[in-house]
């Protein structure tokens, strides 16, 4: 299939929509041609405001940019984005809902030459805990796009999660995108994959491993960790033996445990989790080798759902 990067994506995307809004303004943490903010640089250097290796005062300052009225993007690597500034996030811009956009860039394993530091498998997980905070997860390039339009209309802060790596394109170009949304990539009857992130890509290829084995594989691409709509789940757990939940991220808070939460003791199904089991991760020589190591393959996805689907075989 064809990749495109999401990096790449976010960035055009703040030119495209600064062309029109002049009232956008991009922060950055001296790591513009990383998460390629450095492209609003280069077409719009009066708005664009490198605030060094200062996390803490670049948030601090998007939140008095909103209230005095400006559109505010600010940018770093997600494990940066969600904990250097932690309390910055909370105080100035949470709790007065300021309408500031973050871009957690290299997030879960993606940077993976650099280690646990840089690695952020807790981003989420920490910005779903924050209220009024909306929590988006793109599965590739055109979704980032289409996040960074729909961030603009929205009230009150948004995280956007950005991979590093290029990804498969699966968000049709010409569909809408509405924050709260889920959207159904595969259809299936079997077992529905509740995916967000990289894992979409992944569970694809896990839904080819499970119709050559005869199972049909529903996959959904969760791109909004937060807000997370019951009735979206509900809709499409209907008629379906089994439940998978793969991201990747810590599992304790995140997205499995999340849906968990919303339909327990109305939704009856045997329930997987595929993600990162509580631990930090590593350096290695590529993404796949990470993914491998941590259990989020395809083949792990596959597994998930064969051993849901026969736990419910034995409960029959």
């Amino acid at each position: 299939m064809e990749t495109k990067s999401l990096r790449l994506a976010y960035g055009e995307a703040l030119v495209e929509e600064g062309r029109a809004n002049t009232d956008i303004v991009v922060l950055e943490a001296d790591l513009g041609k990383s998460t390629m903010s450095c492209l609003f640089k280069d077409a719009y250097p009066e708005r664009y405001f490198e605030m060094g290796i200062a996390e803490q005062n670049m948030a601090s300052t998007a939140a008095g940019m909103a209230l005095a009225g400006k559109v505010p993007f600010y940018s770093t690597f997600a494990v940066f984005a969600a904990g250097r500034a932690y309390d910055q996030i909370r105080c100035a811009i949470a709790i007065p809902e300021a309408n500031v956009r973050i871009c957690g860039s290299s997030c879960g394993l993606s940077d993976f030459g650099d280690g646990k530091t840089h690695q952020s498998v807790e981003d989420a997980n920490i910005m779903c805990s924050i209220p009024n905070m909306t929590v988006l997860n793109p599965c590739d390039a055109v979704e980032t796009r289409k996040m960074v339009r729909a961030m603009l209309s929205h009230k009150g802060p948004v995280y956007i999660r950005i991979n590093r790596n290029e990804l498969p394109v699966y968000t049709a170009a010409d569909t809408d995108y509405e924050i709260g949304r889920m959207y159904r990539i595969r259809k299936g009857s079997d077992v529905v994959i509740f995916a967000t992130g990289s894992m979409v890509w992944k569970s694809m290829l896990a839904a080819d491993l499970l119709e050559a084995a005869g199972i049909s594989a529903e996959v959904v691409n969760v791109s909004s960790l937060k807000p997370l709509r019951k009735e979206e789940i509900l809709k499409y757990t209907l008629g379906k033996k089994a439940i998978v939940t793969a991201e990747e991220a810590n599992r304790i808070g995140g997205l499995g445990c999340a849906i968990a939460g919303l339909i327990i003791g109305e939704v009856h199904l045997p329930f997987a989790q595929v993600a990162i089991d509580d631990q930090f991760g590593t350096s290695a020589y590529g993404y796949d080798e990470l993914l491998e190591r941590y259990g989020l393959t395809e083949r792990h996805i596959a597994e998930a759902a064969c051993g849901a689907i026969a736990k419910r075989a034995i409960r029959h």
